[in-house]
C-alpha cells in the first residue's frame, strides 16, 4: 500500500473516530439533561400513565384484621386504583404515628397521576397503612430510576394488550363477516 492510500485510510479512520467522540459527547450531554430534568420527566410520565392506572392498576389494601389462622377479614381497600412502582427499605416508624413500625414501604401512582408513598404496619392481628402524597422529585430521591422503568413497562404492557385486542377483534370481525357472506 502506498503512502497516499495509507494517508486517505488514516484520515477516514480519524474522521470516524471524531464522529464517534462527538456522538458520545452529545449522548453524555443529553444523558445529563435527562438526569437534571428527571422529576419533570417522571411527572409527565405519571400524568400520561394515570388513565392506565385506572384500567390496569390495583386497589390497595388500606387495613384488615388477621384471624387466628392468618386469613384477613374486614378488609378495606382504596377507592382509587394504583400502580405499584417501587419498594424501598422501610422507615423505622410512620410519620402519622411514631409508635407504629413500618414493615413495608412502596411508591405508587394513582389513577389521578399522583405519586404516593404507602407504608404498611402489621401488628399480627391488624394490618393498616399510611399513605402520603409525594412529589416526583421525592419519588426519585427515595426510589430511584426503577419507578420510571416500571412506568415504561406499564406503557409497554398496555400497548401489547391494545395490539392483542385489536388483532382479536379483527379476526372476530373477519370470521363473522365471512360467515355472513357464505350464508
Amino acid at each position: 500500500m502506498d503512502s497516499e492510500t495509507a494517508d486517505i485510510i488514516k484520515k477516514g479512520f480519524d474522521a470516524i473516530v471524531s464522529e464517534i467522540d462527538a456522538g458520545k459527547a452529545k449522548a453524555d450531554e443529553l444523558s445529563e439533561e435527562v438526569k437534571k430534568n428527571r422529576a419533570q420527566l417522571l411527572s409527565a410520565m405519571g400524568k400520561t400513565a394515570a388513565p392506565l392506572a385506572a384500567k390496569m392498576g390495583v386497589n390497595l389494601l388500606i387495613r384488615a384484621k388477621t384471624g387466628a389462622n392468618g386469613d384477613m377479614y374486614d378488609q378495606v381497600y382504596s377507592d382509587e386504583k394504583m400502580f405499584i412502582l417501587g419498594k424501598t427499605d422501610p422507615m423505622p416508624y410512620r410519620p402519622d404515628d411514631m409508635t407504629k413500625k413500618v414493615d413495608t414501604q412502596f411508591c405508587a401512582l394513582s389513577e389521578k397521576g399522583v405519586f404516593s408513598e404507602v407504608m404498611y404496619t402489621n401488628t399480627g392481628f391488624m394490618t393498616d397503612s399510611y399513605i402520603r402524597e409525594i412529589s416526583a422529585e421525592e419519588a426519585f430521591d427515595l426510589y430511584g430510576f426503577d419507578i420510571m422503568f416500571m412506568l415504561y413497562k406499564a406503557f409497554e404492557q398496555y400497548l401489547k394488550r391494545s395490539d392483542d385486542l385489536v388483532s382479536s377483534l379483527e379476526k372476530t370481525l373477519a370470521y363473522v363477516f365471512k360467515d355472513e357472506e357464505t350464508q
